[in-house]
This record gives structure tokens, sequence and C-alpha cells, in this order.
């Protein structure tokens, strides 16, 4: 379920931070870089597809067969045009410091790059350091300005259904005539 997201102080001052960030100008000597992940489906076909000839268009059916997962990376650097993406067959700890070395590593010249992106568990410091060494994952971290994104507009939100049929037959009336068919 999505809702709006709370305005508590965090959330504010979050938003406030990325948003000065974007609007600076573009700098070669720190390029404001956006990374971002997102979870996909992998699908194969169940059937064939129809070719397409003259007259009919091609065809593709709906069905299909599940293949697993893989996840889409993406790098952008919108003031420059710039971007990069990468599939991966995973969202793990390797793979994030792999992306933030691409960061790094496309941007040799730059003392600092701002880096917009959001505050995932393994976005950070101690994933660098853990997975190539203190002093490369440092090194990389330092290279880096952090600029997380607030926290999104979901919370932990239930639905606790305590209405029974009883009660919204007494709100709303005992039509029992409404869940019929109609006779035309």
């Amino acid at each position: 379920m999505w809702c709006v997201a709370e305005l508590d102080a965090e959330y504010i001052t979050k938003m406030e931070d990325v948003l000065v960030v974007y609007e600076k100008p573009d700098d070669l000597k720190e390029p404001v870089v956006g990374l971002d992940e997102q979870p996909v489906s992998l699908h194969a076909d169940v059937r064939p597809p129809r070719a397409a000839r003259p007259g009919p268009v091609a065809k593709r059916d709906n069905a299909y067969r599940r293949c697993g997962t893989a996840n889409i990376f993406g790098i952008v650097e919108p003031k420059a045009d710039r971007h990069f993406t990468c599939a991966t067959p995973n969202r793990s700890v390797a793979q994030v410091v792999e992306m933030i070395r691409t960061i790094v590593m496309a941007y040799p010249r730059t003392r600092s790059n701002s880096l917009g992106m959001d505050n995932l568990n393994i976005h950070c410091e101690h994933s660098l350091t853990t997975h190539v060494g203190r002093r490369t994952g440092r090194c990389r971290w330092r290279r880096l300005t952090v600029h997380d994104t607030p926290k999104p507009g979901t919370r932990r939100t239930t639905i606790n259904w305590r209405v029974t049929r009883k009660d919204a037959r007494r709100r709303f009336g005992d039509n029992t005539n409404l869940s019929k068919r109609s006779e035309t």
C-alpha cells in the first residue's frame, strides 16, 4: 500500500539536501551522480513468437516461464547527459562495491563526486572496507560526497479488517439485493 510520507524533520532535511545537490550547475570537478537499482523478473517464452509477415504484425504470447531474477543498476549524471547501466545476478555487497568502483573510475580527475543514492543498508563505507579492504575502501568512499535520499513514502502500514458482514449491513443497510445478478 502506498501512502504519503510523514513529513518529519529527517525527511525534510534529506529531501532539501538532495534537491540542493541536484540544482548545482554542471561541474567537471564535482559531478552530481545518482545510483539506483531495480530488481527484475526474467521470463522465457512458453510458445515461440510469430514472425511478422506482409500484412499481419508479429505476435507474442503473454504466457511465460519464470527464469529467476536479476538486478539492473543505473548510474546517472543527468547534467552531463551521461549514464551507465549494468545487469547483475543480484543486489549484493559485491555488486554495490563494483558500482561504486565504476563511479570512481569513470571520474578519475574529480576531487569528489556528489552521489545521490537511497539509504539501503549496503550503501555505506563499511561495505567497501569489508569487501575490498580498509585502505582501498576508504580511499574510494572519500572520493564520494554521499547524499542519502529520504526514506520512501511507504511506511509499515497494515490493514486490520475488523468489520464483519453484520457490521457492514448495520452501517450500510441490509440491502441483500445488491449482490444479485440483474434480470436482463
